[in-house]
């Protein structure tokens, strides 16, 4: 995914369907800067990750 995809998706009000890996994710913070994101995985709001933006996949993107 690139950067400014992923802030479309951040500081949407609609619902994307995002992917680390296999793992669905919620962008919860975009660092536009270093290409980073903060993501929580599936529902458990205490499973955050941050890592690169290129690791994210919306739904469908190959």
């Amino acid at each position: 995914m690139k950067t400014q995809r992923a802030m479309e998706i951040y500081n949407s009000k609609d619902t994307f369907a995002v992917q680390l890996g296999e793992d669905s994710v919620w962008i919860e913070n975009v660092d536009e800067t270093n290409g980073m994101a903060t993501v929580q995985v599936g529902s458990d709001p205490l499973n955050t990750l941050t890592v690169s933006i290129d690791r994210l996949k919306e739904e469908g993107e190959e």
